[in-house]
């Protein structure tokens, strides 16, 4: 599960910075975390677990979310260059563009 975590993270960071994905989609990552950055929260952060888990599901929601939106020729072609598969006949390795 852990891994799973760390895969859509890498996978949402390469879309941020694909010029493939349009702009709007990636202002909701970015909101996600401005959320969290804000001092105005749903639970708040004093209630100790509470406070921080919807911090937390908001950012992984807001991953969600994005990587599902994203058009989904590039997030294969993104996930197959994280997990060294083929894409339509081409054997792609892992790059360190993370």
């Amino acid at each position: 599960m852990f891994q799973n975590i760390i895969k859509e993270i890498r996978l949402a960071w390469r879309l941020l910075r694909d010029p493939r994905v349009p702009l709007w989609m990636k202002a909701i990552p970015a909101g996600a975390v401005i959320y969290v950055l804000l001092p105005i929260d749903l639970i708040p952060d004093i209630l100790l677990g509470l406070g921080q888990l919807d911090d937390i599901a908001l950012l992984i929601g807001g991953v969600r979310l994005f990587t599902s939106l994203a058009p989904h020729e590039v997030v294969e072609e993104h996930l197959a260059e994280i997990e060294g598969r083929q894409v339509r006949g081409q054997v792609i390795s892992p790059k360190s563009q993370d």
